[in-house]
């Protein structure tokens, strides 16, 4: 009788572990549309997609001038001002100082920079296992955000903004 009891034990440990696996592999994915401010015409998606412990961030952007842009995560989810300054400042829950992602210190919604090409279409993607899609973690949680695209190229070195220019679009980081 022992045994049996014993070996359903196991077997039940080894379902609820193997429940619980799947469970963790399980991406979440969210996808949000920039709109255009500043009187531009740039529009635009990216999605975000977790998994395993990991964000990996796309963005598809249209209707730039050529050229170097910043994009960053906001404090707020707020697009409604025609600046987009309603999504107030970078996102920076750990308190550093403004700089590129991954170099010394940086804001967590310091992305950095992409190309715009000849047609005024551009594309960034990274992952981090810096960034959570919801969570209780709030260092890591990037909903309730806003997603900024801005005129200008990141110099990485201005505080607190990084001097990248006007904010041309907006998304919230929403669900």
């Amino acid at each position: 009788m022992k045994k049996i009891i014993v070996s359903f034990a196991i077997i039940s440990a080894l379902i609820i572990g193997c429940k619980s696996s799947t469970k963790s592999n399980d991406a979440k994915t969210l996808t949000v549309t920039l709109e255009p401010k500043s009187n531009s015409t740039v529009t635009g998606t990216a999605t975000f997609t977790e998994k395993n412990g990991k964000v990996t961030f796309t963005a598809k952007i249209a209707g730039l001038q050529p050229g170097v842009h910043a994009i960053h995560i906001h404090e707020k989810s707020d697009c409604t001002s025609a600046d987009g300054s309603s999504a107030g400042g970078h996102w920076n829950p750990t308190f550093k100082k403004h700089g590129k992602w991954g170099v010394g210190e940086y804001h967590k919604g310091d992305i950095g920079n992409f190309t715009a090409d000849e047609k005024g279409n551009g594309t960034i993607s990274m992952t981090t296992d810096e960034w959570a899609i919801g969570g209780d973690d709030e260092t890591k949680n990037i909903l309730g955000k806003g997603l900024i695209v801005h005129q200008g190229a990141d110099d990485f070195t201005t505080q607190p903004t990084g001097n990248a220019g006007g904010r041309v679009a907006c998304a919230g980081i929403i669900k």
